[in-house]
């Protein structure tokens, strides 16, 4: 495996731990710290369960070896039955025969079908749901940042109801951009599930995942741009 061809999970975790850092070090009373954490956690254990579909299952392969020596041997013992008692039976009798056979050969094509089918199944399960957890955790850090409005550093028409702003404009701006650089990131934790699968079902999942941590992050920098535009008339 050449080494810039697929994405390395370690290097994510790396860049993952190395941002929670730099939260820590700068707003350490904040609650996108906890959230750094659990994003950290989530991908120490999508890194394992990736790297585990990406794994063939040989029990399930096992099983349709199984089928398949079952099947052969079966067809088999009743062609042998078939030209053996050829000359004893009836033409309705043979066609009968021959109807028993055709049958159990298509009984145990879909047996095989339904085994190869179902480890890429539970596979496709198993993906789906660790993806629902890492869009919910591309939600939740969405959320961190929905309060913080670029505007605040006017402060002109602050009512008794706004929240508090404690935040100068760099601050502000630092925040916004964690937000968006741990979206990105789990964005690639996604990209993992993706990134040895032929599964269509999973690879549109895992699109779906990154289309939606990509718009987040331009809605944030849209933020950090207003910004920047007012730090400058300031």
């Amino acid at each position: 495996m050449k080494q810039y061809q697929f994405l390395r999970a370690d290097r994510i975790l790396a860049t993952l731990e190395k941002l929670r850092e730099r939260i820590v070090a700068r707003f350490p009373d904040a609650g996108l710290a906890g959230v750094s954490g659990e994003v950290i956690e989530t991908a120490q254990w999508s890194a394992k369960d990736a790297a585990r579909l990406a794994r063939p299952s040989y029990v399930w392969r096992l099983i349709s070896l199984l089928i398949i020596a079952a099947g052969v041997t079966a067809q088999i013992a009743a062609f042998k039955f078939l030209r053996v008692e050829n000359t004893a039976l009836t033409p309705p009798e043979l066609v009968q025969g021959l109807e028993a056979a055709v049958n159990l050969l298509i009984l145990f094509g879909g047996g095989l079908w339904f085994v190869l089918t179902l480890e890429e199944r539970s596979k496709r399960r198993r993906a789906l749901e660790a993806l629902h957890r890492l869009r919910s955790l591309a939600h939740v850090i969405d959320m961190h940042q929905l309060t913080k409005d670029p505007t605040i550093v006017l402060d002109t028409q602050k009512t008794a109801a706004s929240p508090e702003r404690t935040m100068t404009q760099f601050e502000l701006t630092r925040y916004l951009d964690y937000c968006a650089e741990m979206l990105a990131l789990i964005g690639k934790l996604a990209a993992l599930y993706g990134d040895r699968t032929r599964d269509s079902v999973v690879i549109a999942a895992v699109n779906d995942v990154e289309n939606l941590t990509a718009g987040l992050g331009r809605k944030i920098w849209q933020k950090i741009t207003i910004i920047g535009a007012l730090e400058e008339r300031s």
